[in-house]
């Protein structure tokens, strides 16, 4: 079956919020060390929109089973072809090639949305992101060495990316 890609609506975010709040155990993919609320989500959910910085559900059949959201870089206007990437897959869709897909959807959809450049921030030791994401091109364009601390390890984090 493959992946469909649609529009998040308000009325997804706590499936949003349950997916990520999976990734924060494993310390591979967030910062964050304790669950968020939807609370928490609402201010980021409303700055995504359609038609610039989308918030879009991976759906296989009507089971949400990931997001993609493109947010601003830094938030001043000359970065506005800028745009930070995030995925996130439920765990039990994990390593089914639902990534692949989905950088596949993105880069098909930048020209649309005015984008010349996504980032991706990723931690040094997300060896399964660091490889996906280089598989489609990405570069290491930052090194931020030993900048987050999770339960008491240091861990680094690089910028990954790539113009359009």
């Amino acid at each position: 079956m493959e992946p469909v890609f649609s529009i998040a609506l308000r009325k997804d975010l706590p499936e949003i919020v349950r997916i990520y709040n999976e990734t924060i155990a494993s310390r591979q993919s967030t910062a964050d060390l304790e669950p968020v609320s939807v609370a928490d989500r609402e201010e980021w959910f409303a700055g995504h929109n359609a038609a610039h910085r989308p918030l879009w559900l991976i759906k296989l059949g009507n089971q949400i089973v990931g997001w993609i959201s493109l947010t601003d870089f830094y938030g001043r206007v000359a970065y506005h072809k800028t745009a930070e990437i995030s995925i996130y897959i439920d765990e039990a869709y994990r390593g089914h090639h639902l990534g692949v897909k989905a950088l596949t959807f993105v880069e098909q959809q930048v020209e649309t949305l005015g984008i010349e450049t996504i980032l991706a921030y990723i931690f040094g030791h997300n060896q399964a992101s660091q490889a996906l994401f280089k598989k489609f091109g990405y570069e290491r364009w930052g090194h931020l060495p030993q900048v987050a601390e999770m339960d008491g390890v240091k861990r680094d984090l690089d910028i990954l990316g790539k113009h359009f």
